[in-house]
């Protein structure tokens, strides 16, 4: 559950350390930190950016009570919300690198995730059956025709008595 680690930290100390990773975070895009910091922070950028996406006079001043500087926030409103206007939610991610060599603490990267416009192509034909294929096959393959009665001669049997 976002915001009940206590990071060993005391309150202001602890919101200090995360207004900081979160101005960081959505400034450069990318920070390498601990791994229960970047959970913290995940939760946090994700509110940011929703706030980003109201776009009301009210959210940017939530926002500016908390992101640390001016323009970072001018960048969520106008550059980042409408980047993600599409998506729900899961704006970062979270990769963990291992242990930390001084103290071994487990070390992730975190990341706002990058949007990939989706083409809207239009939607495939529906696979036809195969019976029809197969009609399909007939009609355009060259028949034969067998012959009739009328058009080919016919022989007669000599008559055995």
């Amino acid at each position: 559950m976002p915001g009940t680690r206590k990071l060993g930290r005391k309150t202001a100390h602890r919101m200090l350390m995360l207004r900081g990773l979160v101005t960081y975070l959505l400034e450069n895009g990318k920070i390498e930190t601990t791994l229960t910091r970047a959970k913290e922070v995940s939760a946090l950028a994700d509110q940011m950016i929703t706030l980003g996406k109201k776009g009301t006079l009210a959210a940017r001043r939530e926002a500016l009570a908390f992101i640390t500087k001016e323009a970072v926030v001018k960048k969520v409103f106008d550059q980042l919300a409408t980047v993600y206007e599409a998506k729900n939610g899961g704006y970062t991610q979270i990769y963990k690198l291992g242990p930390r060599r001084g103290d071994g603490a487990d070390m992730a990267l975190i990341r706002l995730v990058p949007v990939v416009e989706e083409k809207k192509e239009e939607a495939p034909a529906p696979k036809a059956k195969k019976a029809t294929k197969k009609a399909a096959a007939k009609k355009e393959a060259p028949v034969e025709e067998a012959p009739t009665a009328e058009a080919a001669p016919v022989e007669e049997a000599p008559a055995e008595a």
